[in-house]
């Protein structure tokens, strides 16, 4: 079920982007793959030239450590969230800060842009999820329930309904088109890390517990059970296509998975997208 990329992919020149003078929280690319975006411990945001290195501009505004960025799907903003309870949108271009928004009363952990770029979630220790209308910067809607701090956070593709993962060992899935969170899913027995969403629908959450789980998040059903890591699971990834998913762990190990092998199942029929009806 496991494999290790580097049997299946061809080794690269490795760059590195050393201008941070504190822990690196996160890290991501543009869309285009043309800006790598990090964000740190010393209160800054770094846009990075991803093909040659080069650093293109520093970012301040937050007075608190960052714990997370994200770009929109075009490109043209990003986001970024605070341990001093705000998150901000930014013009990528420029880098003016479009929106300082208000609403946390504790670190925010996780943000993230829904697919049409027009909505934002954010989440943290305050134990609520919030949602952003970007063209005003007001805040839409609030989720609560989880009894520990939200960890991540992602949108499905179709932008129906989101999920955030918490310290309570909880994947919560919340509807965008109802006031009530659809389902619960409980299984691990560790922090909630990390979670995403495929195209096909399906949702991988990984935890502290060293393991990855695939859910159908509309019946709240486990599909599978993926162990192998030695170290909790820090980040996870779909490809384009749903079929590979990738999991990096603090063991300092990369797998990825395709849904074509074998796996621990806990059904063993045919697995149906999440919402197939037959």
């Amino acid at each position: 079920m496991w494999r290790n990329p580097s049997e299946s992919f061809a080794k690269i020149d490795v760059k590195y982007f050393a201008r941070h003078k504190g822990e690196v929280n996160s890290c991501v690319f543009s869309p285009d793959c043309q800006i790598l975006l990090t964000c740190s411990d010393d209160c800054r945001i770094f846009l990075w030239n991803a093909q040659t290195g080069q650093l293109l501009d520093k970012v301040c505004g937050h007075t608190g450590p960052v714990k997370a960025c994200c770009f929109s799907s075009d490109s043209t903003r990003f986001a970024s969230a605070s341990h001093d309870c705000t998150v901000r949108v930014w013009l990528t271009a420029s880098t003016q800060c479009l929106h300082e928004l208000k609403g946390h009363t504790k670190s925010v952990e996780t943000v993230c842009f829904s697919p049409d770029s027009k909505l934002l979630l954010s989440a943290g220790w305050d134990k609520t999820a919030i949602l952003w209308g970007l063209q005003t910067g007001d805040i839409l809607r609030r989720f609560s329930g989880h009894e520990g701090a939200i960890q991540c956070s992602t949108f499905s593709l179709n932008s129906q309904y989101l999920a955030t993962g918490s310290w309570d060992y909880t994947v919560k899935v919340w509807s965008l088109q109802t006031e009530e969170h659809v389902k619960t899913l409980k299984g691990h027995t560790g922090n909630v890390s990390c979670v995403c969403i495929s195209v096909p629908g399906m949702l991988a959450s990984g935890s502290w517990d060293r393991t990855v789980r695939v859910w159908n998040p509309r019946r709240g059903t486990l599909i599978f059970l993926l162990e192998g890591h030695t170290g909790w699971v820090k980040s996870l990834s779909f490809s384009r296509d749903g079929i590979l998913l990738a999991s990096a762990g603090e063991n300092d190990v990369v797998r990825d998975t395709s849904k074509r092998e074998r796996s621990t199942t806990v059904e063993e029929k045919k697995v149906k997208r999440p919402y197939d009806t037959g």
